[in-house]
Formats: C-alpha cells, structure tokens, sequence
C-alpha cells in the first residue's frame, strides 16, 4: 500500500470514526498499519488506533499500539501515561506523564501540554489530591485562553470538564455545574460522543452529592446508554459506581450489590484495580450494615490486597493514599507521598527506592 492510498483509508477511519463506526474504523486502521509501506502514514495511523483505544477504555491495546510506535515523542508518552491510568499501574502513569509534560516544554508545544494537564487532573482525582485535581486542568484552561485561538474547542471542553470533576470532589457544586454546563454545549455542538457521556456522567455525580438521586437516575441511564454505544467499558465501571451509590443512598442495598456485580465483571476485564477497590470499599460498607460478617472480612482482604498491588500507600508513614482527600507530593522518580511527611522528614531521597531527590518534578 503506497502514500496516496493509505492517506485515503486512513481518511476512510476517520469518517467512520466521527460516525460513531469505531469498530469499522478499527478494521480500516489495522489493515493499513498490516500493508502499508510509508512510515509517516503508519505512524499517523498509530495515534488513530491509540485515540480509538482510548476512548473504549481498552488500555491494553493502546499499550500493543505504543509499544510498536515508530518513535518516543510526547504524544507517545501521554498516551501510555493514559493507558496506565486505566489500568491503575500509577507511578508509571506519573513516569509518562512526567514524560509527555518535559517534551512540550522543551518543543514549546502548548497544545500538548493542554492535554497533559488534563490527564494529570484526572491522575489527581483517583488518588484524591484535589487541589492538583483542580490545578492542572485550570492550568489547561489558562493554555487555552492564551494559546489556543486557532484551536479546536475541544481542548475547552475537555479542560472545562476535568475542573467540575475536581470541584465536585472538593464539595462546590455550582462551580462543578457550571464548568459541566460548558463542556456538555461544546460537546452538543459537535456531536462530541464520549465528551457527552462523560458529562453526563459527571451532572449525575453532581445531583448525587446534592442527595437528589431521582435527578440523577436518569443522567446516569443516559450517560450509560452512551458509554455503551461507543463501547467505554472503563466509563461503565464509572457509572455503575455512581449507581450503586445511588441505592446505598436509598437503602436498596440488594440493588447496590447487583450493580457491583456488573461493574466488577467489567472492572476485572479491563484490568481496573481501582475500579476493583472501590467496589471492594462499597460491598464492605453494605455487608458491615447487613450485618454479615464473613462477607464483610472478605472484601476488607481484597480491600487491602489491591492497596498492596496498586502499592497506593504511603512510603513514609504507611497510610493507604487515596481513602480521602491529602495533599501528595511527586519526586522526580514518580514515586508519590503525603505532602506533609516529605516536609516532616527532610530526606533528600526517595523513601521507596532510596534514588536522590534534589527537586520534585514537573508533576
């Protein structure tokens, strides 16, 4: 397959792509990343492939197609560092992440750095360091109002989502509406499919912190109906969390069980270990009020095995990282602790692997 003839079926999956046709795009993909023989023209189709991954929540194909790209640039990293992400493997999401994020400054690559800070809003807010959470995408924001003329509103709607995930977790819930607000008009507009879901997603979040779990419902239907239309297994697990919390709220704990019992079925397929732990965190606040012991201790065991696994404690004092809302620091080895036992020690080096740490790093 020559230049010309795999632009033109690289073209070909895009117009399936943005009509919703990810499978097919997939296919067209894949078989000119097989036959063809122009290097630019694979590479391109590299990032279509590791986008498409990316939004189906299949992380560990996003990895094969990383691992086969022809060269180690930012967008590279970012995508790894994503990949990771899903599959909850932190530190060397950070590694990436840190990463992608010294590659735009050194290329002065604005846009990249854009959807860096994006990432790492999303990093912070599954370890539950909030202020980072809400940093990096209003960091993202700040690019975009300074940079970004000629850019695709995209980048806005993404930033804008990622700030009302992180106000949300921080309790400002007007703020959180308001940024969601944006994102979902934009997302509207340009027939933005997974952007919408995850916007959904984050109005029925909102609600449920309000308590209004009958407003919520709804949102969560929809955002699911879409999640399963462009096949996001990881945004599933995401929503039937949402929605079990839901029936917690409403005392139908019998109801609750049986969401977690579909997201973890999808949550072990993905290979999502933080998916699995919060689960794990649910069942055991509805076993301990149903009274019923051994599947209480059960799921504190599995609790506990996906802390060690994820190794989501802290190295200086032993706290598990990711329970409630703390301050964390990253060193340059991508190693991360609580804030204030970094401060407290004076160590110059990293408690875990015992590598110098002059300065923290970019993250």
């Amino acid at each position: 397959m020559g230049q010309d003839q795999t632009k033109q079926q690289i073209e070909k999956g895009l117009h399936l792509y943005q009509s919703n046709q990810t499978e097919k795009a997939l296919r067209v993909w894949m078989r000119v990343l097989e036959k063809s023989a122009d290097p630019a023209g694979r590479f391109r189709v590299l990032g279509c492939l590791i986008t498409a991954h990316a939004e189906m929540g299949r992380y560990k194909d996003m990895l094969k197609g990383t691992a086969v790209s022809l060269q180690l640039n930012g967008q590279v990293s970012l995508s790894m560092g994503n990949a990771f992400l899903g599959l909850s493997i932190f530190q060397k999401a950070l590694e990436c992440f840190e990463k992608a994020l010294r590659y735009a400054h050194n290329n002065d690559d604005k846009m990249l750095e854009c959807r860096v800070c994006c990432s790492l809003g999303s990093f912070y807010a599954q370890i539950k360091d909030y202020e980072k959470a809400l940093f990096f995408p209003c960091k993202a924001a700040e690019l975009v109002n300074d940079y970004g003329k000629g850019w695709s509103l995209k980048y806005r709607a993404m930033s804008q989502y990622h700030m009302a995930v992180a106000y949300r977790k921080l309790g400002r819930l007007a703020d959180a509406m308001d940024c969601c607000e944006e994102s979902m008009k934009i997302a509207l507009q340009h027939g933005d499919r997974p952007l919408q879901a995850l916007c959904l997603l984050c109005f029925a979040d909102i609600h449920r912190s309000r308590r209004d779990v009958q407003t919520a419902f709804p949102r969560y239907d929809s955002s699911m109906s879409i999640m399963t239309e462009i096949g996001n297994r990881l945004g599933l697990v995401q929503v039937l969390l949402g929605v079990t919390k839901c029936w917690m709220i409403q005392k139908e704990l019998d109801k609750a069980l049986e969401s977690i019992e579909k997201a973890q079925e999808l949550a072990e397929g993905l290979g999502n270990k933080l998916g699995l732990l919060k689960l794990h965190c649910l069942c055991e606040r509805i076993y301990r009020t149903k009274g019923q012991q051994r599947e209480l201790r059960d799921h504190v065991v599995k609790f506990h095995e996906c802390v060690e696994e994820m190794e989501l404690y802290c190295g200086m004092c032993g706290e598990s990282i990711g329970e409630k809302n703390n301050q964390l620091q990253a060193l340059p080895c991508s190693h991360f602790f609580h804030l204030k036992c970094l401060q407290s020690d004076g160590t110059r080096g990293c408690p875990n692997c015992r590598r110098l740490s002059v300065k923290p790093g970019y993250v």
